[in-house]
This record gives structure tokens, sequence and C-alpha cells, in this order.
């Protein structure tokens, strides 16, 4: 479970970089002046919510194999997900986890 939890960490690190970095470019597109220096960055941005959306995907998956072998419930899987997809929040919960998933890993008992 060490390396199926490493690869959410990652994967939780990634997928809330983008979303920050997405959703600031998102209002650098729609809510500045068109022509705006910002404003084509933000524009020029936009496959970087193709990147989340793929990179999300596995991030559910990976979410989804660890709350099974922890045998976490529904809701904290939901958490993790919705994580995903509101700004700056999957940062607590991968923190959150972590905290969870530390006694287990100590154990060595969800190897």
């Amino acid at each position: 479970m060490n390396k199926l939890f490493s690869t959410y960490k990652v994967l939780a690190y990634v997928v809330g970089v983008l979303l920050l970095v997405g959703t600031i470019c998102s209002l650098f597109k729609y809510l500045l002046p068109e022509g705006n220096a910002l404003q084509s960055f933000g524009e020029t941005m936009t496959p970087l919510w193709v990147a989340h959306g793929w990179v999300f995907i596995i991030y559910v998956i990976v979410a989804f194999l660890l709350t099974q072998k922890a045998r976490w419930t529904i809701p904290e899987f939901l958490l993790m997900m919705i994580a995903g997809l509101v700004p700056g929040l999957i940062f607590w919960v991968e923190r959150r986890v972590a905290d969870r998933i530390a006694p287990l890993l100590a154990d060595g008992a969800a190897s």
C-alpha cells in the first residue's frame, strides 16, 4: 500500500496544482478585457483543462483503490473525489488522508 499511497499523493498534488492554475487562467480569460495580455495568456492555457481531466481520471482510480485497501467508507471516497473539483480543497484532503493512512503504513498491515 506504500506505493499506492505515494502514487495517490503525487496525483493529488498534480491535480491540485492543475486545478488552481486552470481556475486562475479561466478567470483571466473570462474576466479581463479582450486583447489584454493576461486574457490572451488565459486563453492559451485552455488545454490545461484537458490535462487536468486526464490526470483526474487516474486520480479517481488510484483514490478508489486506496479507499478499498484501507477499507474506508463511500463518503470518504466521495470527499476525495470532490476535492479534485474544488480549487485548493485537495491539499487539505491529501493531508487528512496522509494522517489517516499513517498508522496503517506503520503497522505494515496494509502492504
